[in-house]
């Protein structure tokens, strides 16, 4: 279920309650509807190969991709859960990278699908397009993205690499 919570975050850019609360029925072949809960909208954007594939494969049964029950999904606080006692399994990983593990979140997904959308040129508009993101929290994202891209190329003129 996690890995389900993580590919339905990232894959779709929403915000993790909203992506944990997912239909089934939300998904209709190249697109799946999404729910914006801080606007208070839904709309439908381009489903990912990756994560329709994902949903496909799953066993036939409940309403929701993350199922508590027949008719119910799972909660926010279950899944986040699951998805802490997870991360504990990258902590001797992540040491040997010297990184944290604990700095790892569900939200961070979402973040993270701004970041890759920013890396893959997409314009402002196009993010929006996905995430339903402010301008000035695309804005934030794609300064990660660009600095990165930048110092690249900043860098290997200076050494002509």
């Amino acid at each position: 279920d996690v890995r389900v919570a993580g590919e339905l975050i990232r894959g779709t850019g929403q915000r993790p309650a909203a992506a944990i609360k997912m239909l089934r029925s939300a998904f209709k072949g190249e697109w799946v509807t999404v729910t914006d809960e801080k606007g208070d909208e839904t709309f439908d954007i381009y489903c990912p190969v990756r994560l329709r594939t994902l949903v496909e494969g799953l066993e036939e049964g409940p309403r929701h991709v993350l199922a508590k029950s027949e008719t119910a999904p799972r909660s926010y606080d279950d899944v986040e859960k699951s998805f802490r006692a997870w991360r504990k399994t990258l902590v001797d990983l992540a040491k040997k990278h010297d990184d944290n593990a604990s700095r790892y979140t569900l939200h961070g997904l979402r973040k993270r699908a701004c970041v890759e959308l920013a890396e893959a040129n997409c314009s402002d508009a196009e993010i929006q397009a996905v995430t339903g993101q402010s301008t000035e929290t695309v804005a934030h994202y794609r300064k990660q993205a660009n600095r990165r891209a930048m110092s690249r190329t900043a860098q290997q003129r200076r050494f002509q690499e």
